[in-house]
């Protein structure tokens, strides 16, 4: 890559040769086993391919910077990664872990845990002063996560806008937001999935259309006992999805505590619930499934066999940081369906022209 920072203008070129060797060719099994882990994964999206490779633009854009002569104001234009919650990092070491770890990617995200990832082609606006952020997006994601040919986009628009503020003293912290997300997935032929009968969804050839309305809150406070951390996040959908109506929600909830005493260790014990909620009548003509677009789901979901799509999530976390160099981390989790006739979903979205992109 070869990038060219500027007071008024940056540009950036970057180029990725993802490839495989051995993929293992047996690894996919019929239904309902499928696909046997990861290898698996990239085998079937490469054309069944035990060794497969592939060369393109990863990156490509140029940013305009002090637009119109007003500071914090830009442009960006082309082929460029895209996390949503990362508008703005906040200044306490804290609430940034946590807007990096806890909020950002939920429902765009470049899906960083795979070897092909994923970019977005469009443009963004950002207008940024010293305590207001306003981001808007208009995009459509390229192909790639487990397909190594990331040339194409495919046929979906993306259109994302988001205010962030600070709140609070240096003392005690805060950070609000707000967003709006609009999918529109045009993709003509392409199954989706949901918990209807193969030949209802088969026939179905509508195209999901939904608008996602939410907001998050970080609260950082001090007490003699060691910081105390709150956060909020919380998102609702209308739309469509095909010839059904959608209507769903999600929600998550958390609490942590870095005690004071331990400072070889440096604890941070957090815990919390995540929601999104499922469909309780297959046969009626509303889809209650939230939907999480294009997210990263390894972030939520270490082993990612699941994400925010019709599961209760509640949990436990505790981390150790005795060295600068070292972190400790393990969780725990009480993991179950959020409506029990709706199914468990795995996938972090759209990355083919012919598979909707969960299982």
């Amino acid at each position: 890559g070869l990038t060219r920072t500027k007071k008024t203008i940056d540009w950036q070129v970057e180029f990725e040769v993802p490839f495989f060797l051995n993929l293992p060719t047996t690894a996919v099994k019929p239904a309902p086993q499928g696909q046997l882990g990861l290898g698996a994964a990239y085998y079937a999206a490469n054309d069944n391919s035990a060794n497969t490779a592939s060369l393109f633009l990863k990156q490509g854009f140029i940013r305009f910077k002090e637009l119109g002569g007003v500071a914090g104001q830009s442009l960006r234009l082309g082929r460029f990664e895209f996390n949503d919650g990362l508008e703005v990092l906040p200044k306490n070491a804290a609430l940034a872990v946590l807007k990096r770890d806890r909020i950002s990617q939920r429902l765009l995200g470049n899906f960083g845990f795979s070897d092909v990832l994923r970019s977005f082609d469009g443009v963004q606006y950002v207008f940024s002063t010293s305590k207001l952020n306003v981001t808007a997006l208009a995009a459509r994601p390229t192909q790639g996560v487990f397909q190594v040919n990331g040339w194409p986009e495919l046929n979906i628009n993306v259109f994302y806008g988001t205010v962030t503020g600070e709140v609070g003293s240096d003392r005690n912290p805060g950070e609000w937001r707000l967003f709006g997300l609009g999918y529109d997935d045009v993709r003509h032929g392409v199954v989706k999935t949901d918990n209807r009968p193969v030949a209802a969804r088969t026939a179905d050839t509508g195209s999901v259309v939904n608008g996602t309305y939410g907001g998050n809150y970080l609260q950082a406070v001090s007490t003699q006992a060691g910081p105390v951390d709150l956060l909020f996040w919380g998102a609702v959908q209308t739309g469509s999805w095909g010839s059904l109506s959608h209507r769903a929600g999600a929600l998550a909830l958390e609490a942590g505590w870095q005690p004071a005493g331990l400072p070889s260790l440096k604890p941070w014990i957090r815990g919390g619930y995540n929601y999104g909620s499922g469909d309780g009548d297959p046969n009626d003509d509303r889809h209650g499934t939230f939907f999480q677009a294009l997210p990263t789901p390894r972030l939520y979901a270490r082993m990612p066999f699941f994400n925010m799509m019709d599961t209760a999530d509640a949990f436990g976390e505790l981390t150790l940081r005795p060295s600068a160099r070292l972190t400790l981390r393990t969780d725990i989790h009480d993991l179950r369906l959020a409506n029990s006739h709706d199914l468990w979903y795995a996938g972090g979205g759209a990355f083919q022209p012919a598979s909707f992109g969960y299982n």
